[in-house]
This record gives C-alpha cells, structure tokens and sequence, in this order.
C-alpha cells in the first residue's frame, strides 16, 4: 500500500477533488432548478463568482472526507455520493412540497425509518436504479484504484486548512452578508425557492445555519406589548350561542392531505366519496380552512392552530416545532389555555411520536398526555401496507372521551391519507373518476378512495358523539391538499389559483346544538376563537385580538389575503394596525421576552 505524497498521485487526487467540486455544486444547482441544464449553465454565467466560491465549498469538504479515513479514495467516495443523495431529495422536495432542502431538514435523519415508509412510491424506478448506478460505479471504481494511505500529518493539514476556510465561509455568509454585495450575493430568506435558486445551493444552504424566523420589528418592547394587552382585555365578550353550563369537551381532527376532490373542475364522480360531508355542511357551522402548506409540512399547519401564531410572520421555509419551539420550557397555546381552566389536555398521533419533535414539544405547549401508534389501543389498518386508519385514531380518541371524567381537550392527528397515494392500499376504489387525462385519472381515484374512508369515519364519529355524555364539539379539518401529479391541478387550473391549492374542507360537528353558521373560508390561527365562541368559552386578550383581525382579514397567508368580500390586493389602515399588532405579539413570543404569556393568555 502505497503513501499518497510519495509520488505524483497527491497531485493528480487534488485536481480530481478539485473538478469534483464544481461537478456537484452544478448538480445541487441541476435539483434546485429542476434538472433544467440550460438554465444552470445560465447561472453560472451571471453568478460566476457564487458558482466558483461554492465549488470551492465542496471542493475543501472533498479535502476533509480525503482526510477523515485512513484509504484515501474511500472519504471522498461516500461524501460524492452523499452529496447525490442530497441533492436528489433536494429535487424531490422542491417537486412534491415546492420548497428546497434545508438545514433542520436533517433532524429527521433520526426518524430515517419513517420517511423511508412515507417516502415509498414518490421515488420512481428509474430515478432508484439511477443512484443505485452512481452508488455502484463508485464502490466499483473505488475498488479498481490502487489502495493509498494518506500519513498523519498531511491527513491533520487537510482537515485544518480546509476547515478553516470552511469556517470563515460560514461566518461571512451567516453574519457579514454586506461581504457579498460584489459578487451578486443576496440573501433572499423571505423566499426561499428564489433564495436557492438565485445563489445557489451552497449559499442559501449555508446563510439557513442561523436564521431566525421573524425579524424583530419596529417599536418592540414591554410597554408595547402592555398596551396591546391593555387594548385587548378592555373588548367585551363575544360568545356566539347559550350552551349547557358545563365546559364542553374540545376534539380537534386534524385529517392528513384532506380535502374534497369534487371540488376539482373537468372531473366527474362516479358516485359522491363525501357523502356525509356534504350532507352535513348546511346543517352546521361549516366553510374552508386556507392551509399555509401544500403538498407537506403538516406541522406548521398544526402550530397555526393550536397557537393561534402565523407562518404569514415567519421566513420562508420555517418550521417552528424543530427551530424553536422544542428549545423552549413553554409556549402558550389552545391546550395551556383550556389546561388553566380545568382541562384535560390530551394529543393523538397514530405515528411515530418523535416525528418533528413531537414528544418534545407537545408538554411545552400544555398537554398532559400524547398518544402515538406504540400506545394506541386501536390499530387497525384498512391494508396490510396502510397506514393506522382514521377510523381506528377516531376510536381511539372516542374511547378516551367517553372515559374521561374532566372536560378534554383532545388534538387527533390522523395518517391515513398520507402521501404516496397507492391504488388499493386504503381498499379498491369503489368510485370511478373521469378527467381530460387518463393517465392521472387512476391517482385521482385511488386518493379518492383514501378521502371516502376519511367521510366515513367521520360519520362514525357523529354516531359515537351521541355516546358521550358531556358536550362535545368537533372541529374537523384538512391540512393541506396532497401532493398528487401537478397535472391534475393544471387540468382544473388549479396549479394557478393559489387559494384553490390552500383550501381544505373545515366541518364542525356537536352532540348538541351549535347552529350552522356558514363560516366561509378562514386561516387555521382563528380556530381557536371560533370554537371558544361556540363553547361559550371567555375568550383571553390573546383571542380577542385574533378575532379582531379574523372579522377584517379571515384569510392570512403569504400567498392571498381575503376579506368578507374575496382577495385583498392592498391593505386598509386598520387591516395595517391589527397585523402590526399581531407581529408585535407573535415575535415577542418566539424571538423576543414573551412577556404575552402572562399578559394575554390567562
């Protein structure tokens, strides 16, 4: 086994890692623009200075995976096809979920198990054999090479040098951004896709090591947040209806990738898959939750909900639960507040309960109990290959319902209709769907499936409701529309309707009466005020101010703004002032002193 410096091999290993370099800062460039060449090639040409600098980039990782074992080509091998993979999932994402790789992304490297199994069906055959191809060419050529060893010293030179210069890349990049203004670098956090698309993978990649995820804005301070507290608690009550005396219990349902398929124009039905749905939507309090997600990240349409705090707030790409919220020892939400009033505060999750942190987060945000799949008595699947049904979370939380002996609040977060959608894996389809294209007519139908159990448990639901002694209000909502084939979208026009691709179906059901007051079309962080109005629940300060914004802005998200009367282009002085209230309170609490826990809450 030969020394690597004894000969020219050292040299002739260094050019290689060198062109390795700009090979795969082009290939991150070719996932980030959807393996569009022309247009990498383009930006290289206006960016030459940001594709140098990150070719560089990789170009000293190469040096420190050369370093880090003692056979020299095996570091650099392994790190080459890391990088593939990356990239690849980096492309995968910004197709399925239209947002890039980032770096908290990788703290679900620890539930590896379970995105293997939800990622299943999204990767097609020849996307598969094509990384197991670079996989293989690389331990073949690995073998072929004759076997070097790199010496100590020369090993420990090239994890320094280059680690240094790492470093000093990573400082400026994340705290000296001025630095860049000469090579047509701009840290475009406020859209991602834009962000890394324009600078590039390395530098977007890089400048997310440490972004907060609001910015702090003008006039924040104690007094400030005393005066929106003191503003607020002076509003009267505004409770809808006269209900029993006691506290009713509070379900929440949470339905993975729902919504109503029917919706979707150039389609028919063979026969209505929300049979009960659309039955039930003109005798209860009904209308359409305006999702901050598409395709993906069901939790940041949980922290709306349950918070009441907005992503219309935060940079482009957050995710509170992993960036912030399990770093915190509280944050006052839905669950803390009915807590102090003598709730049971309960979360069920047929999943894995580490999956975004949820273990973790879920006591900081006031519950008391959180149920996943290992704890579940109801388990059953409607396939082998399914995930937990709707029906058996639905049992589930029936069952915890019917036993509990105080008020409950009780956060259900279904799984079955999660992404791929498999024909047959929720039971053959009973339901022929019709489009312009055939080819995507299969898919449709298959998810449409999937929401026709979801209907049904939900029925099942409304039956038990009748069971259960205390007052019960349900509130039941889809997350965000699954990511099926854009096609389907475009056939609709849907693909550019943003409001159509954010709206899912809201119901609200009761076992008693609620009314049916037609609730049009309203962001998740109302949900709170809404059901404490229809409770008959105080509402605290917090509540009030949300309501405030809801009777002026219902509809809040980066994407479309809605009035009472559709789209808002340009906002009104008061619009202006309850928003800036609002971003006051909500950066206070993430980013600030949270002084709003104990001023607005309780």
């Amino acid at each position: 086994m030969r020394p690597l410096f004894s000969s020219k091999r050292f040299l002739s290993t260094i050019l290689i890692l060198f062109i390795s370099g700009f090979v795969l800062n082009f290939f991150m460039q070719l996932s980030t623009v959807n393996l569009n060449i022309l247009q990498s090639i383009c930006w290289v040409i206006h960016f030459p200075w940001i594709y140098l600098i990150g070719s560089v980039f990789f170009f000293l990782l190469l040096l420190i995976s050369l370093a880090l074992m003692p056979i020299t080509y095996f570091g650099p091998a392994i790190f080459f096809l890391f990088s593939i993979v990356c990239g690849f999932i980096n492309y995968k994402k910004l197709n399925i979920v239209g947002e890039p790789l980032y770096p908290w992304d990788f703290l679900l490297i620890k539930n590896a198990n379970e995105m293997l199994q939800i990622s299943e069906g999204i990767v097609s055959p020849i996307e598969l054999i094509t990384v197991v191809t670079i996989a293989l060419g690389l331990i073949w050529g690995v073998s072929k090479i004759p076997k070097v060893r790199t010496s100590l010293p020369i090993r420990l030179l090239l994890i320094l040098i280059p680690g240094s210069l790492i470093t000093g890349f990573i400082i400026v990049v994340v705290g000296n951004q001025h630095l860049l203004a000469s090579i047509k670098y701009q840290n475009v956090y406020w859209n991602q896709k834009s962000n890394y698309t324009q600078n590039g993978f390395v530098f977007a990649f890089t400048a997310n090591l440490k972004q907060n995820m609001i910015d702090k804005p003008a006039g924040y301070s104690l007094e400030a947040i005393e005066k929106i507290a003191a503003k607020y608690s002076a509003d009267p009550e505004d409770t809808a209806l006269d209900v029993p005396v006691e506290q009713p219990n509070i379900l929440y349902v949470m339905s993975e990738s729902f919504f109503d398929p029917t919706r979707l124009s150039n389609y028919s039905f063979s026969s209505d898959p929300l049979k009960f749905i659309h039955d039930e939507q003109n005798s209860t309090p009904s209308g359409y939750i305006l999702t901050p997600e598409f395709g993906g990240n069901t939790v940041n349409v949980e922290f709306e909900a349950l918070t009441g705090m907005s992503m219309y707030f935060l940079k482009d790409g957050s995710i509170p639960y992993q960036q912030k919220l399990v770093k915190m020892s509280s944050v006052p939400s839905i669950a803390s507040i009915l807590k102090e009033r003598g709730y049971r505060t309960l979360a069920i999750h047929p999943f894995d309960e580490t999956f975004y942190n949820r273990n973790s987060v879920y006591p900081i945000l006031g519950f008391d109990q959180f149920i996943s799949d290992d704890d579940m008595k109801n388990t059953e699947r409607i396939t082998s290959s399914a995930y937990i049904s709707d029906l058996s979370a639905v049992k589930e939380a029936v069952s915890e319902l019917q036993a509990s002996t105080a008020p409950t609040f009780l956060h259900l977060v279904t799984m079955q209709n999660h992404l791929p959608v498999v024909n047959g894996r929720n039971g053959t389809s009973s339901i022929t769907v019709t489009g312009p294209d055939s080819s995507e007519d299969a898919q449709l139908g298959a998810y449409t499936q999937d929401v026709k159990m979801s209907d049904e448990a939900l029925a099942y639901l409304q039956e038990e409701l009748r069971t259960i002694k205390n007052p019960t209000i349900v509130i039941f909502w889809g997350d965000h529309l699954p990511g099926l084939a854009s096609a389907i979208y475009a056939n609709s026009g849907w693909d550019e309707n943003y409001r159509l691709e954010h709206e899912t179906t809201l119901l609200i059901l009761a076992n008693y009466d609620i009314g049916k007051e037609a609730l049009g079309t309203l962001s998740p962080v109302y949900l709170g005020p809404t059901v404490f109005k229809l409770a008959n629940q105080p509402l605290p300060p917090y509540y009030k101010m949300l309501s405030e914004i809801q009777s002026l802005l219902p509809g809040l998200s980066k994407g479309v703004l809605l009035d009472s009367t559709g789209i808002v282009t340009s906002l009104t002085a008061a619009q202006q002032e309850l928003l800036d209230d609002y971003l006051l309170v909500e950066y206070d609490i993430l980013e600030g002193d949270n002084y709003s826990q104990d001023l607005l809450f309780y």
